[in-house]
């Protein structure tokens, strides 16, 4: 999870579909009226302040219908753009910029609001020892695309899916028969069923249970009250995720589990707001969680102006 391949086999697959998906069977306004030959100069446009994610997709989308498009970047991902500004400069076959549009566009607009978005939280927690990061709660197929706008934000990610953590939630917990039952079930599977492999993003930011022969998956329990939390670090928790909590009781939680185990890794979800993300950083919390930075970001304001026609 720390890159994003953009010429992988898996992305650009991706952005073939997604190309296909609006041109059918052709993009018929453009070969109403736009010439064959004729050759355009075009810029993308930030209309107002971002922060840019997902600019490679722009060159991979134009050139996958003009493979002679130049493409010139003015900006690059991770940029903070501070007042309108053109990002791209675009020179090519004027049917494949007009046909490209609108793909481009909602792609880089969408991951640039998650980067947008994501900043801001990253800005209300500055000066607190708390990491924003995100949540599951991303569009299907595209988790990959959105959890690195997350990062272009310098936010953190969560697990990026099932399979490489173990979060045990209310219902794990229930079905499990407790808190306890639960983290025992856990720790057991992660001692005998797994093999060794490379560590994941997700491990190298905080504890992880190992066995043996150096296999590692780490496992998190959500807590929603101080006794579950008491119950969960008294069965050897090492990641507790204090759920849907006010701001009052996140702290007398962290402070309860700092003392009972000093180096526990503590995330708060569920509620997570900008308004409220710095009262819960203050709490001295590792992470704050929220499903807001890829499920309610707002698109970035961008433009693709077509400037000029060469003469063909």
């Amino acid at each position: 999870m720390q890159g994003l391949d953009w010429d992988s086999a898996a992305v650009l697959n991706f952005l073939r579909l997604a190309l296909e998906e609006d041109m059918g069977t052709g993009d018929a306004t453009s070969l109403a009226v736009v010439p064959t030959q004729a050759v355009a100069h075009a810029r993308i446009m930030a209309r107002a302040p971002m922060v840019c994610a997902g600019l490679p997709v722009v060159e991979r989308l134009f050139r996958m219908l003009d493979a002679g498009m130049a493409v010139e970047f003015l900006a690059k991902d991770g940029d903070i753009v501070e007042k309108p500004r053109d990002l791209v400069r675009l020179r090519g076959r004027a049917r494949a910029m007009l046909t490209g549009e609108r793909t481009a566009l909602n792609f880089l607009a969408h991951l640039s609001g998650i980067a947008t978005m994501t900043r801001r939280f990253v800005e209300q927690l500055a000066g607190t020892k708390a990491k924003i990061r995100d949540t599951r709660k991303t569009t299907p197929g595209v988790r990959a695309f959105e959890k690195y706008a997350v990062r272009m934000g310098g936010g953190t990610n969560h697990r990026f899916g099932l399979y490489d953590a173990i979060l045990l939630k209310e219902n794990h917990i229930e079905v499990a028969g407790g808190v306890k039952e639960a983290l025992d079930e856990a720790h057991a599977y992660v001692n005998s069923r797994m093999t060794p492999r490379e560590m994941s993003a997700y491990e190298a930011a905080g504890p992880a249970t190992r066995n043996v022969n150096g296999a590692s998956l780490p496992i998190q329990i959500e807590v929603r009250d101080e006794r579950e939390l008491r119950e969960a670090l008294g069965a050897g928790a090492e990641s507790v995720l204090l759920d849907n909590m006010s701001p009052a009781q996140a702290a007398e939680s962290v402070k309860i589990a700092r003392g009972l185990r000093a180096v526990c890794l503590i995330e708060i979800s569920g509620g997570i707001t900008l308004e409220n993300a710095r009262a819960y950083a203050e709490s001295g919390a590792d992470f704050l969680s929220s499903g807001t930075l890829t499920h309610s970001a707002p698109a970035a304001n961008l433009s693709l102006l077509v400037d000029r026609i060469e003469e063909t």
